[in-house]
């Protein structure tokens, strides 16, 4: 387009330069032709290029439009790439939640098929129980019926007996019991005495012997917990680290850990407190951790936290295989392999409840072996005994019947199951092994120092062992001693006779297993000596 205006203003020029010159007369006709001839040619140089520049500009204008439309073709075809990405990312979402939605609905009907059959056996049961109410009622009737011929009946004999007696029928009873009181209440307990004697004489020797020796080949530690640990640091200016600004490290930290951090003046030591060990422990090796890195803050708290809760579960699990493993026990199912492990976490009255467990375990082969039972059988229930007071959820039955559940679960042998459910007498002992557990489980818990027992629960229990037996009569001094484990009990020999003696031991013995509780037997010895004084002067 540059080059047309240039050759349009050389015309103008041109044709201007000749108007001047036709306009100069004194020119003569061959010069004006000449300059016609080069000016015609020129027109035709000048209207050549213009055609060659319009033709330039066509072929310009008709590429531009060529490559907008190749350029807008392009555009759509990402366009509709982009369109068809987009759609197929939406139908694999819906097509997830409608399969989400599907196992939803599916879980939905299995859970009301359920509720169904729950609600079918339920009826069947109310239109049982109304049956047998139904039946008692018939049944009722006809017992007072019964009843009331008998009471007829008797109230005939009462009067019949009373007239040929000459006595009325409290009168009666009045001498009869005057009469028989003393002499029966001698003869039962010499009676009693006498069976004593007799049992003593066939089993308790022997008894002795399998539970001396059986706790003389038996040595095990016994680990006194509570609910505080320790943590141990090298110098107080790490307590600042671990509280964090505005105490936010140590919130991270019981949020995460569930136990109380208490931080106070204690040079060198942090306290942890929680009733759960595991807890406990999870909060001190985190703690440890925490301190030899050096980076303490919520986000790496919470990281350690897991890490550690992690690391916990497959150690009660090492726990429990390293357990089983040293007692010879095979076979056990891993979920009771993991709650022997958690034992380790636990204790019962001070005493950890895993060490308890392998001693009864031991101890349970010791006496089976001493007997001629089955010593396997009699190790796996010693070790299962009390495998229901680690069950994580909160318990709705007594933890002895709760471990017999979980050993049934778990395909452990019905003697086994037996054992671990009667060792506290819920259920009835159908096994020769149960006893053993139960008399191995007593052993355990009982001996001196197995437990620990709060000074003033202790000192009570002495008193009011010492209190029970002044309230007898004739009664001038009672002392509990071996730890309560023994009554001795000094009457007034002018008010109680020795065959009153041996009937206020055993009255003692009886109230003291009415009104009390307590860990292993209480002997009660009753002492009457006669002295006789005189002086010589």
């Amino acid at each position: 387009m540059s080059e047309l205006m240039l050759f349009l203003l050389l015309a103008a020029a041109i044709a201007s330069f000749g108007a001047g010159i036709l306009v100069g007369k004194g020119l003569g006709n061959k010069a004006n032709q000449k300059l016609e001839d080069d000016l015609k040619k020129k027109e035709e140089d000048i209207r050549s290029r213009e055609e060659k520049a319009k033709e330039k500009a066509d072929l310009i204008i008709k590429e531009a439009k060529i490559n907008a439309e190749t350029l807008k073709k392009d555009k759509i075809l990402e366009a509709k790439e982009k369109y068809l990405k987009m759609k197929s990312e939406f139908e694999e979402e819906a097509s997830r939640k409608k399969n989400i939605l599907i196992t939803n609905e599916n879980k939905l009907k299995q859970k009301e098929q359920r509720i169904n059959e729950q609600g079918e056996k339920v009826r069947k049961q109310e239109s049982e129980l109304k049956e047998k109410e139904e039946m008692l009622d018939t049944q009722y009737e006809l017992i007072k019926k019964k009843q009331s011929e008998l009471d007829r009946v008797a109230q005939q004999q009462i009067s019949m007996l009373e007239q040929i007696a000459n006595l009325s029928a409290d009168d009666a009873k009045r001498q009869l019991m005057a009469n028989l009181e003393s002499e029966a209440r001698m003869q039962s307990t010499a009676h009693i005495k006498n069976i004593i004697e007799e049992a003593k004489l066939t089993a308790t020797k022997e008894a002795k012997k399998v539970v001396i020796e059986t706790i003389q080949r038996t040595a095990t530690e016994h680990a006194i917990e509570n609910c505080v640990s320790v943590f141990n640091i090298e110098s107080d200016d790490i307590k600042g680290k671990i509280i964090g600004r505005e105490g936010r490290n140590i919130r991270a930290l019981e949020a995460a850990t569930g136990v109380e951090i208490i931080v106070d003046d204690t040079p060198e030591a942090i306290i942890i407190s929680g009733f759960d060990p595991i807890r406990r422990e999870i909060a001190r090796l985190s703690l440890h951790r925490l301190v030899i890195d050096g980076r303490i803050h919520p986000a790496r708290i919470e990281e350690v936290v897991a890490k550690t809760t992690k690391n916990m579960e497959e150690e009660i699990i090492e726990i429990g295989e390293r357990t089983v493993i040293d007692l010879g026990i095979h076979g056990l199912h891993p979920e009771l392999i993991k709650m022997v492990g958690r034992m380790r976490f636990r204790s019962s009255y001070g005493q950890n409840l895993l060490q308890h467990s392998r001693e009864v375990a031991n101890l349970s082969a010791t006496m089976a072996s001493e007997l001629g039972l089955n010593t396997k059988l009699a190790k796996r229930a010693g070790l299962l005994h009390d495998i229901g007071k680690v069950w994580p959820e909160e318990p709705e039955l007594p933890h002895a019947l709760l471990g017999m559940k979980l050993a049934e679960k778990y395909g452990e042998h019905p003697d086994v199951c037996n054992a671990v459910g009667a060792h506290h007498d819920e259920i009835e002992m159908t096994a020769l092994i149960s006893p053993i557990v139960q008399a191995c489980d007593a052993v355990s818990g009982s001996r001196p120092g197995a437990r620990r027992e709060v000074v003033d629960s202790y000192i009570k229990r002495l008193k009011d062992l010492e209190a029970l037996g002044m309230d007898f009569n004739g009664v001038s001094k009672c002392y509990a001693i071996q730890a309560g484990r023994e009554l001795r009990v000094i009457v007034d020999a002018e008010h109680v006779t020795d065959e009153q003696a041996g009937i206020l031991s055993f009255d003692i013995s009886r109230r003291i297993e009415q009104d009390m509780q307590y860990p292993g037997q209480v002997k009660v010895t009753v002492i009457r000596e006669m002295r006789a004084v005189s002086y010589a002067k």
